[in-house]
């Protein structure tokens, strides 16, 4: 007798919001699978039925994986084919799925994505913000400490950061970033990206909390943070402080002298001046 052979398991991304959204081979994996995994089965029903996929349905979400994925890894290594999809977007970024994937590799079962939406970098793409780096951090802590702990670590942080957010949470989170990032860090708002009333706000930090603070916030929501802007070199903070504190030029030819030595940009020199200012206001 032969040897049998295990079949494969399909990484499937899916609509995030419009069912067009969705590549011509997704659809025939989708179609040709023995099975396909779902976040919730009542919902991915819906993208089945308007494709014409009668493909059965089991659930695998993030409170059975651990438990699901042992059987779906047995139908595997039978030979069958199944296809893990999520409640929209890819599956595994901030969505169930990493457990199963990593059932199959320890198990030497064949994983292949099928790449499509993702709600982040759909985001991003149109954010207008640098793009050649970024860190997603997905969903910040509900809870107003641990939220601020997490935004206080990434305060400094060079690159684009990426988050999804709820819309109970949103306008918190908007106004730890004021305190914590300051009023004028540019941002993106995306929500609901690629449905009916899909909204990009593009502003300061300052800006979108006072624009969501409306109305009431309704949808799936991705925020897109500028990076924090660059620190001046070790030594120009204090080479500021006593110009400021001793020379009579004024500010802008402080500024524009300490740029051109240290061959920063004046942009950077004078936000570094601001922020002496508010350090002295504050020690009093």
């Amino acid at each position: 007798m032969g040897e049998n052979k295990s079949g494969t398991l399909y990484v499937v991304a899916t609509p995030i919001g419009n069912l067009e959204d969705i590549t011509y081979r997704a659809v025939r994996i989708l179609g040709e699978v023995d099975l396909i995994a779902a976040e919730d089965t009542r919902h991915s029903r819906k993208l089945l039925n308007h494709y014409g996929i009668g493909t059965p349905l089991i659930s695998c979400h993030e409170h059975n994986e651990p438990q699901r994925a042992g059987e779906l890894l047995e139908r595997l290594q039978a030979g069958q084919s199944i296809a893990l999809i999520s409640d929209a977007g890819t599956p595994c970024i901030a969505d169930p799925g990493y457990r199963l994937v990593q059932a199959c590799r320890n198990a030497g079962v064949r994983a292949v994505p099928l790449p499509g939406p993702s709600a982040a970098v759909a985001a991003l793409s149109v954010s207008g913000l640098p793009s050649d780096r970024f860190a997603f951090e997905g969903y910040l802590p509900p809870r107003s400490k641990a939220r601020r702990d997490r935004l206080q670590t990434l305060n400094g942080e060079s690159c684009t950061l990426i988050f999804h957010e709820t819309p109970h949470r949103l306008l918190k989170a908007l106004a730890d970033m004021v305190e914590l990032f300051g009023g004028e860090r540019q941002l993106l708002v995306a929500r609901e990206l690629t449905k009916l009333h899909e909204e990009l706000y593009r502003g300061t930090a300052a800006q979108a909390l006072d624009h969501f603070q409306q109305g009431a916030v309704k949808g799936d929501i991705v925020l897109i943070v500028a990076p924090a802007p660059p620190q001046p070199r070790s030594g120009v903070a204090q080479v500021l402080a006593e110009l400021l504190a001793s020379s009579e030029l004024p500010r802008s030819e402080i500024v524009r002298q300490v740029a051109r030595e240290y061959g920063l940009p004046r942009s950077d020199v004078y936000r570094a001046s601001l922020q002496l200012d508010k350090k002295e206001d504050a020690d009093g």
